[in-house]
């Protein structure tokens, strides 16, 4: 059997001020880095160990990473990041509220933007100042100017089969720290998630979840490192966000 911890980032500014994120590269609130720093506890206190871990090129994701392993004692270790593990790219919504973008267009329109498996949100313009196409740091990667969950689903799930998978083979105890959508994804994949299922699926952030794995790395089962109502609520926190209320 293999272990394997799927970790969504804490809270980031964006998400406090209820903004579409997407690429942009936006830093943990001072909740989120509590969030980060209650996963590492709480994965010290279940006794996980790593031998590996994956990020995005997002700071959120990444510092989230850095403060759960350093309350593990766990700072040292190996860090891969990847940009397929970035959030979904939310093109020119980037940037705007998801409340007033409701009230706008209605929360119908918002949530086939935020949760539709195939239906991307209106592409970016080469004008908006966050618009990453000229980002130093992906140099050589065709940024997105905008993607669906099927487009983060086509990259995240190469990144698990070439990446992941032979590591796991090689008996690595790895932790994956990302965003929602990208986690989604790889959920999607290992859990053979419908598309018309998937819209339901809601990952808090913060919050280690667990996957055990077969000898063929399909599931077994998997779990949050929470209790049922603080679960609960990180959940419900997610699925509130877009609406008018």
């Amino acid at each position: 059997m293999y272990k394997i911890v799927l970790l969504r980032h804490g809270e980031s500014t964006w998400n406090k001020k209820g903004l579409f994120t997407g690429w942009t590269d936006v830093n943990l609130s001072s909740k989120g880095k509590e969030e980060a720093k209650e996963a590492g506890i709480q994965l010290k206190k279940e006794g996980f160990k790593f031998d590996l871990a994956f990020t995005s090129f997002l700071k959120r994701a990444s510092n989230t990473l850095k403060i759960a392993l350093k309350e593990m004692d766990a700072a040292k270790l190996p860090v891969v990041t990847d940009w397929r593990l970035n959030e979904r790219h939310y093109g020119n919504l980037q940037g705007l509220n998801k409340k007033e973008m409701a009230e706008k267009f209605g929360e119908k329109q918002v949530l086939i933007w935020r949760r539709s498996y195939s239906t991307p949100p209106p592409k970016i313009d080469s004008k908006n100042l966050f618009n990453q196409k000229n980002d130093p740091r992906y140099k050589g990667i065709k940024v997105p100017e905008a993607e669906s969950l099927k487009n983060v689903v086509e990259r995240a799930v190469p990144f698990w089969k070439e990446e992941v998978v032979p590591q796991l083979k090689d008996g690595k105890k790895i932790i994956i720290t990302a965003s929602g959508n990208s986690l989604r994804a790889i959920v999607k994949y290992l859990d053979k998630i419908s598309t018309s299922e998937i819209s339901e699926l809601n990952i808090p952030t913060g919050i280690p979840l667990v996957y055990e794995l077969d000898a063929k790395f399909k599931p077994i089962k998997h779990y949050y490192l929470a209790d049922k109502n603080k679960l609960q609520a990180a959940i419900d926190k997610v699925k509130k966000q877009g609406t008018k209320k």
